[in-house]
């Protein structure tokens, strides 16, 4: 169709400063009706700041907000969501104990009857996942739905408001690319009917794949806008960070050294007695990256959680540093840690930090002896913020305040503190799930420089990532896996996207953990 000439949204001179921080500064943003509008920039570099202002959860410092050319005062997020703007945040805005449906009637139940109300909201979404095809169980629990289907629920959500405007903050951080696709199938059908959408990202090949426009910031202020069919990957890059950014490879061809960690039949099943995790085996050798490639659900996280002793075993067994784990002889994170083995787990949030602690008590995190930060009954605070400093400062974590809570913190920044936290530990063994999950372009060549420069040293990372690029990028080998088994493996230098992309829908194409070839079989 084509495009209003009049703006779905004007910012003009928005600033707005966190204490010391100036989160955005004298900002300027024409977004056209019935546009998909990319907004890309380094982490903290404003843009959940600005989009949070125009969503009403914060309040410019300065600055004026005009919607279809009239000027709005948004004090709240009610004010937003009465102008037709709908959020869809970085991270969840869901109640974990709440059924689907009793979520997305917080939101859009009119009723004056619960029973009406539920009725009414199980035909809207039966309507939403018809037009959109975007299906979820209305009545599973939302904190035992997987990470994608959950970001699935807060996408429904949004979309059940009707709004005009429909701001999508990293939306497919947590999406498989099956599960990417359908959402941009359903933005496309949005934008078809008129709907502005707004699209945070840092993910380029997303920008250039869907959006008309795009508009970059960097520290705070707007510092370039691009129609999408006149710019590139390489110009946005180096708009986003200032230089010129280079795509790091793998591409060394040392060999890689003794075993450090041996899995043996390892066997993980849930409370409910499902086997999560069968028969896995393999080896993982010191100064060697193995990729673990499959859609997120299929072992991956079982696979790194038994392995840092968060959950045991069901069956079978894995050693490490001398010590053979198995249900007979369970673990726990603690001794796990003590035997070298370090963790980036996949959700930061979660399981990687205490959000209300300070950085500096976060970046010492299960390392308390190892940082000499506490003595018997007394934490050695100069001491800790001193060494969370230099982790900061190392790792570009912006901005760079020991002092502050880790909930003040972009997501991206968030995990490079657990990133440099784990890797302050020097391992000898190094467990990574999606490690740059939500990281823009100039981190990510930071994270994948800083886990090749590791891996040279001599530590074993076993890398889990639903970055099909950063598995093959990385990795000196590639694990398939898919339903919890492993259906093959691959030196990095005989994979491709097609290859791996094979195992991940569980056809071998490879070779067995124990290098015997696996003909390609449904």
């Amino acid at each position: 169709m084509t495009l209003s000439d009049a703006p779905a949204v004007e910012l003009v001179g928005i600033s707005k400063r966190f204490g010391a921080v100036q989160a955005n500064d004298d900002v300027h943003l024409t977004v056209r009706a019935g546009a998909v509008h990319g907004i890309i920039g380094e982490n903290g570099a404003g843009k959940s700041t600005l989009v949070s202002i125009l969503s009403g959860h914060y309040q410019a410092d300065s600055g004026t907000i005009r919607l279809f050319g009239q000027e709005v005062k948004l004090a709240a997020s009610a004010d937003a969501i009465a102008q037709g703007i709908g959020m869809v945040h970085q991270h969840f805005m869901l109640v974990p104990n709440f059924t689907v449906l009793e979520n997305l009637m917080l939101q859009t139940a009119k009723a004056p009857f619960l029973k009406e109300s539920r009725a009414e909201v199980r035909t809207r979404l039966a309507e939403i996942e018809t037009t959109y095809g975007l299906s979820v169980d209305p009545d599973a629990v939302v904190e035992k739905l997987p990470v994608g289907l959950q970001q699935r629920v807060e996408i429904i959500k949004a979309l059940l408001a009707g709004g005009r405007i429909l701001i999508l903050d990293e939306p497919t951080g947590v999406l498989t690319p099956d599960e990417t696709d359908r959402l941009f199938e359903s933005l496309a059908m949005l934008k078809a009917k008129g709907v502005t959408i707004l699209l945070i990202t840092h993910k380029l090949r997303e920008i250039m794949a869907v959006t008309d426009e795009v508009s970059v910031m960097r520290r705070g202020r707007m510092v370039a806008q691009r129609r999408t069919a006149e710019t590139g990957r390489e110009e946005l890059a180096e708009l986003m960070v200032g230089r010129a950014v280079a795509v790091v490879r793998n591409q060394s061809t040392r060999p890689a050294g003794a075993p450090v960690l041996i899995a043996d039949h390892l066997t993980v099943r849930d409370e409910a007695g499902v086997t999560r995790l069968s028969d896995v085996s393999f080896a993982l050798h010191a100064g060697e990256i193995v990729g673990v490639a499959g859609v997120a659900g299929n072992g991956q996280s079982e696979l790194l959680n038994v392995l840092a002793g968060i959950v045991p075993p069901s069956g079978g067994s894995f050693t490490v540093g001398g010590r053979t784990i198995s249900a007979e002889s369970p673990t726990d994170p603690g001794e796990i840690r003590d035997l070298h083995v370090a963790h980036v787990p996949e959700d930061r949030r979660r399981e990687g930090l205490v959000l209300p602690f300070q950085m500096s008590e976060n970046s010492v995190l299960g390392y308390l002896d190892e940082a000499r930060a506490s003595r018997p009954w007394l934490l050695r605070t100069r001491r800790m913020r001193a060494r969370c400093q230099a982790l900061m400062d190392r790792f570009d974590v912006r901005p760079a305040d020991p002092r502050l809570a880790a909930s003040g913190f972009s997501g991206g920044n968030q995990q490079k503190l657990v990133i440099a936290r784990e890797h302050g530990a020097a391992p000898r063994v190094l467990l990574v799930g999606q490690p740059t999950r939500g990281v823009d372009i100039g981190a990510i060549e930071f994270i994948h420089r800083e886990l090749l420069a590791l891996r040279d040293a001599g530590c074993a990372i076993l890398l889990v990532s639903v970055e099909l690029d950063e598995i093959l990028a990385l990795s000196d080998r590639i694990i398939g896996m898919n339903a919890g088994r492993i259906v093959g493996t691959l030196p990095a230098a005989d994979a491709d996207r097609q290859s791996v992309g094979l195992m991940m829908a569980g056809i071998s194409a490879g070779h067995g953990p124990d290098g015997q070839h696996l003909e390609k079989s449904a």
